[in-house]
């Protein structure tokens, strides 16, 4: 019974955002409260929610203050040659930009952290979308992808929990899969590049005056406006014309045919790119947030401190030196309010549903009817069968739910049958490209949420790539006798 509730729990909130018949937060919320009931728990219903709060509260956070700190960097000018370099690539050529995009958000997931990386690319390429016409779920969809892969990192968190579970060495289950998540990246960047042949087919070839594009498509951060202030949400693709065929997929604008030519927005159309003279650039401190950035991101791979413990205390610091005064520290903050709250208020409704999951005993009920279906003859194939699994497990489940609970029994089982347990670890790598679009990952709130992109778009959009690199990374693993 509880195995049915927690699927059918799962395919209610999906069908439900993706058909936009309810806002996501209002979906986290009621529709496991509803399960609840349906369970005959509804009695535990409290406890359930605040566990789940208070599991997920050191994760909001960690975003609150991750997104404080990241913007204020946004603003103080610290990512401006980066972007202006991939920018440079970039130019106007759509395939160029999309290409740009993964390449940026590869880059930058080196951190190890997706809050980070998708406050950072959206920043960055928010506007050049905007001001090309281009589909912005294209944009989120590439991110994820990308991050997903990047996220098998040792410090990114799937590949310590593996070897935690098995009590194995976290080194000797990433390296060997260099090669099969080198190929899975390499998938994401064909991806990317047929995609955005695809948008360059639908906006059509683009022309630019001289070096306009760089100027008012660098960072949409600006004294609080754009993809961190949450007031360039409004662009318009008004000002660029294509001709190119009707939009694709997910496509968020449409193009008129016409002469292929852009003009600069006018004023009030709500396009707004980064002023390269803003009054919030800190040049003269360019090295100093270099360094702290660099001694947060390595306190953070060290683990010296917990991880809302560094970006509250980076936050603050960086707040303190660049912004002295009273009003300009008010104003920063504020200026990145707008995502603070949509993603915090993310994290919490998010909290429902993975404590009820838990709570309820749903989620490992799903597990072990799952693990009971695999047939006998499959034993000495483990390997492959938990890298199929880790799909729509992690998917559907948390990364410490899934590698905490579900793969000690695959590793069990595929123990019975003389299959390593490292090389079930590995191939529980897999599916993290398709888990960062997981609805129960609250970076990818963070993600949407900056890009103005409702959350069923996104998954709509993106499952299928995200699940085409995973598979990838498990035929390459094959391949090289990795898995």
């Amino acid at each position: 019974m509880l195995t049915f509730l927690g699927f059918a729990m799962i395919a209610t909130f999906l069908v439900l955002i993706m058909l936009k018949k309810m806002s996501p937060i209002a979906a986290l919320v009621l529709i496991p409260a509803l399960f609840c009931v349906f369970a005959g728990k509804g009695a535990h219903l409290g406890d359930y929610v605040i566990d789940g709060v208070g599991k997920l509260a050191p994760t909001a956070a960690m975003l609150m203050f991750a997104i404080v700190y990241f913007g204020v960097m946004i603003d103080v000018g610290l990512f401006d040659p980066i972007v202006r370099g991939i920018l440079r690539f970039c130019k106007a050529d759509p395939m160029r930009v999309v290409v740009g995009t993964a390449v940026l958000a590869a880059i930058v997931s080196l951190d190890g952290d997706g809050s980070t990386t998708f406050m950072i690319t959206v920043s960055a390429m928010y506007p050049l979308y905007k001001r090309l016409g281009l589909s912005l779920v294209v944009m989120t969809g590439v991110a994820a992808t990308a991050n997903g892969v990047m996220n098998t990192l040792p410090w990114g968190g799937p590949t310590a929990r593996a070897a935690t579970a098995l009590k194995l060495d976290a080194a000797d289950i990433f390296v060997p899969m260099i090669p099969a998540l080198a190929a899975g990246l390499l998938a994401v960047f064909v991806l990317a590049y047929v995609l955005g042949l695809r948008e360059r087919r639908r906006v059509g070839s683009l022309v630019l005056p001289g070096e306009e594009i760089e100027q008012e498509a660098l960072v949409a951060a600006g004294s609080g406006a754009g993809a961190s202030g949450g007031k360039a949400g409004a662009g318009t693709e008004a000002g660029v014309r294509g001709s190119g065929s009707e939009g694709g997929a997910g496509s968020d604008s449409g193009s008129a045919p016409g002469a292929a030519t852009a003009t600069a927005p006018e004023e009030g159309d709500g396009f707004q790119g980064l002023d390269p003279d803003r009054p919030t650039l800190r040049p003269r401190l360019y090295w100093f947030n270099a360094g702290l950035t660099v001694a947060l991101l390595t306190a953070m791979i060290m683990e010296l401190l917990p991880i809302p413990v560094l970006f509250l205390l980076g936050a603050a610091l960086a707040l303190t030196v660049n912004f002295p005064h009273m009003p300009d520290q008010k104003a920063r903050i504020a200026a990145h309010a707008d995502n603070v709250l949509n993603v915090a208020g993310m994290v919490f409704a998010a909290a429902v549903f993975t404590g009820v999951l838990s709570g309820t005993g749903m989620v490992k009920h799903m597990a072990d009817w799952l693990v009971g279906a695999i047939p006998e003859g499959m034993g000495p194939h483990m390997a492959l069968v938990t890298g199929l699994l880790s799909l729509p497990l992690t998917y559907f489940m948390s990364n410490d739910g899934f590698y905490f609970g579900v793969l000690p029994v695959l590793a069990e089982a595929g123990a019975a049958h003389g299959v390593s347990p490292l090389e079930i670890a590995r191939a529980s790598l897999v599916g993290q490209a398709l888990h960062m679009s997981s609805p129960l990952v609250p970076a990818v709130y963070v993600l949407v949420g900056m890009a103005r992109v409702e959350f069923g778009d996104h998954t709509r959009f993106t499952v299928k790539w995200a699940a085409l690199t995973s598979l990838v990374v498990l035929a390459a693993g094959m391949l090289f006798g990795i898995i």
